[in-house]
């Protein structure tokens, strides 16, 4: 039997609007369900919706739609707003949901090609006041949905209220500041809350360059002292790269449970707040540069049967962590961890465990009356992780077992056993004959069981030379048209002969760009830069010759540059076996310039010449706002060959005091350096500027009748090494936040006399 709601459907077909209502029959209400194909219709009919009832938004792109939510649902007959057929709902533009009442169920919606005009693109809120109760989003997808303005911050999801569920989504390339899951308790009534988070997938989320990246965070500092009991289970972290921290919890009382982290950089952080339980997660680094596991700050945390394989990440970013604490901290800082269980964990092929880490004039509180018993810690190179970075009298060490020798502090707590190891069914490695660490029950989720089963789990960025290859011509705008037309990952192989640009090349997709023989290829452009890079934008050039000498007579000319300002996407630039010459038509010529807020993944120069060059070959220095924001993550300078270069090889900058990154990185080894960096606009002084850069190694170079090189010690304890180079002046490393001499290694290196 069929009933029919007869005023609403009147009311609806008056106002010139689709609706289709099937109502089903039950003992005590009606259950109907709308169709509706504008947001005019929407609003009318989500104002009259009954427990039990479904509104679902025609397939199709809806554009610039703030979709609020509202009823009273039940816990039996919840209302439901979902998608005519899921996954072909898309919101775009400006478009968001807020969702706000109680018991309703939001699923199948797509969110992308925009971004949020408010704070959060899916609020369980619909004002400061209104909150969601017993409500759930599920089967949901956020992706690449950014603010063009990457230093505009916004949630991707935010929880209020109590007893909500956030499962079974897909969010994946958030690329501006901000969390992308948030559960908030700045209210009364979002605390004690009792959320559920589980089987979602969070997809690639690039390095962002600065702090505010985490996937997800739990609370805030200010309401840490306040228990969440917001459980975390079954969600798969795939390359959550933001920051240092992928989950941040800043609450009390919360289960983080049955995750896996693949090959994430940074750790799950028990940044504020007390008695959290942490048990059967699964972080799966695969020698990938930082990826870290667990940070264990604050009271009462319990950190059992979890499994850490294959983790380089170190200090704040380790595979395990114990912090030291600020002797009666304010709720911002660091509270001293005291009675942290921490036991059946397995370490394995972790590269740093680090306890009291952080150890300096304000951290001084070391760990008390904690445990740290019946672990597996196993490397494969017998080498021992831990770091000691303070007094750790207040750990316990009982019956842990390691096939290295441990450090004489830790002896009396480690059995050192020559032990076997081998893979499970379950895909993780245990001992021989032994019952230590994880327990053999636990089974990891795949990522196939997360997320939307109907929506594709990409790969993330385009690898180079991946698409077509596409062979190009010497005549008029052969080039620029030919990368207009190019795909995404495809090759342009230029044929031999002369290119002459006479418009800026614009890359907004993946290409690579080589000569069909090397060198034999000679381009050169007219106009004050050849290429620009812009959102989604990388470039690969190969077996080029390029020149400046048809450039305009201006200063301030440049081979390749990104945007200027507005970048979201991270970007990649490889230069390998080319010839780049005369870019001196006037002063200032550079061969490359970031744009502010533009941010590279990777910077590689590989067996290259450049000659005859009035400006920088690479300027990495455009966030001089001292906000911990930087221009590349890894800049690597390989077997090439410099002359006559007037400006720096790299300036790299990142001021400030924030420790939440990783980066810069800088590479440079067997480069050939002749006459760089004495021009008088220069105004470093030096062949190579790097300024509060965190990982540096300079090595097995010549640098003859060249300028200085300056490396600025900040923040993070960096690691510098110059070694095996021969120089013409000796290196100058300054600290500039840290008192004593500088930790840089300096060694082997051989100053020549001009």
């Amino acid at each position: 039997m069929v009933i029919s709601k007869p005023s609403l459907i009147k009311k609806t077909f008056q106002k010139s609007f689709s609706v289709i209502a099937i109502s089903l029959l039950s003992f005590t209400t009606y259950a109907a369900e709308f169709l509706v194909k504008t947001p005019e219709a929407f609003k009318d009919t989500v104002k009259n919706l009954s427990p039990g009832d479904t509104i679902k938004l025609a397939n199709g792109t809806w554009q610039d739609f703030e979709i609020l939510f509202t009823g009273k649902g039940s816990k039996e007959q919840p209302i439901t707003l979902t998608a005519e057929t899921k996954g072909e709902v898309i919101l775009s533009g400006l478009s968001n949901l807020r969702l706000a009442g109680e018991y309703l169920v939001v699923s199948g919606l797509v969110f992308k090609n925009g971004y949020t005009p408010s704070s959060e693109v899916i609020a369980f809120r619909e004002n400061k006041t209104e909150y969601a109760y017993h409500s759930r989003v599920t089967e949901t997808v956020i992706e690449d949905y950014s603010n063009p303005d990457k230093q505009e911050s916004d949630y991707w999801v935010g929880i209020y209220g109590q007893y909500n569920r956030f499962d079974n989504n897909y969010l994946a390339g958030k690329r501006n500041k901000g969390v992308t899951v948030a559960v908030r308790l700045n209210s009364k009534n979002s605390q004690q809350n009792h959320h559920k988070i589980d089987h979602n997938y969070f997809g690639p989320r690039p390095i962002f360059g600065s702090n505010g990246g985490e996937t997800l965070r739990i609370g805030t500092s200010h309401h840490s002292l306040t228990d969440s009991f917001t459980v975390v289970e079954n969600n798969y972290f795939d390359r959550c790269n933001g920051e240092v921290e992928i989950i941040s919890v800043k609450s009390g009382k919360n289960q983080l449970r049955n995750n896996v982290f693949f090959e994430s950089r940074g750790t799950l952080t028990l940044r504020h707040g007390n008695g959290n339980v942490i048990e059967n997660n699964v972080f799966f680094g695969n020698g990938v540069d930082h990826t870290g596991g667990i940070r264990v700050i604050n009271k009462d945390q319990i950190i059992r049967n979890n499994y850490m394989e294959g983790l380089t990440g170190y200090r704040f970013g380790s595979g395990f962590t114990v912090m030291n604490g600020v002797p009666n901290s304010p709720i911002n800082r660091y509270h001293q961890v005291e009675n942290a269980l921490i036991e059946d964990n397995s370490m394995i092929n972790v590269d740093h465990i680090q306890l009291a880490a952080g150890s300096d004039a304000e951290r001084s509180a070391a760990p008390l009356n904690s445990k740290f018993a019946q672990n597996f810690v196993f490397n494969e190179s017998a080498k021992q992780p831990f770091t000691l970075f303070d007094d750790i009298s207040g750990i316990a060490f009982n019956n842990n077992v390691t096939n290295s020798k441990p450090l004489s502090e830790l002896k009396s707590g480690f059995k050192v056993e020559a032990i076997k190891i081998e893979r499970a069914e379950n895909g993780l490695l245990y001992p021989v004959g032994k019952n230590i660490g994880v327990d053999r029950s636990i089974s990891p989720i795949t990522k196939s069981e997360t997320g939307p089963s109907w929506y594709p789990k990409t790969a993330g960025q385009t690898d180079f030379a991946s698409g077509a290859t596409i062979k190009i011509k010497p005549q008029g705008d052969a080039l620029f048209n030919a990368v207009q037309l190019a795909e995404d990952g495809d090759v342009l192989v230029l044929a031999p002969g002369d290119y002459d640009e006479r418009k800026v090349i614009v890359i907004d997709k993946t290409l690579t760009i080589k000569a069909d023989k090397s060198k034999t290829a000679q381009l050169s452009f007219e106009r004050g830069a050849m290429f620009e890079i812009a959102d989604g934008g990388s470039l690969s050039l190969d077996g080029l010759v390029i020149s400046g000498k048809n450039s305009p007579d201006s200063s301030g000319n440049t081979l390749i540059r990104t945007k200027k300002w507005g970048m979201t996407a991270n970007y990649r630039l490889v230069v390998q076996n080319s010839e780049i010459k005369n870019l001196d038509i006037n002063h200032s010529f550079h061969f490359f310039v970031s744009g502010n807020g533009a941010f590279a993944d990777e910077i590689t120069l590989s067996n290259n010449s450049f000659d005859n060059i009035t400006g920088d070959i690479l300027r990495l220095d455009r966030e001089l706002e001292d906000l911990g924001i930087y221009n590349a993550e890894y800049v690597t300078l390989s077997k090439n060959t410099f002359k006559d270069v007037e400006g720096a090889l790299v300036k790299l900058y990142r001021g400030g005091s924030d420790e939440s990154t990783f980066g810069p990185h800088l590479n440079m080894t067997n480069n050939k350096v002749t006459n760089v960096g004495n021009g008088k606009r220069n105004k470093s002084k030096s062949s190579l500027y790097l300024h509060g850069v965190q990982v540096t190694n300079v090595a097995d170079n010549t640098l003859a009748e060249s300028a200085q090189i300056v490396v600025e010690h900040t923040v993070g304890q960096p690691k510098t090494s110059i070694q095996n180079n021969k120089l013409s002046q000796d290196v100058s490393v300054v600290e500039l936040r840290v008192s004593g001499p500088h930790t840089a290694v300096l060694e082997n290196n051989q100053v020549v006399a001009k």
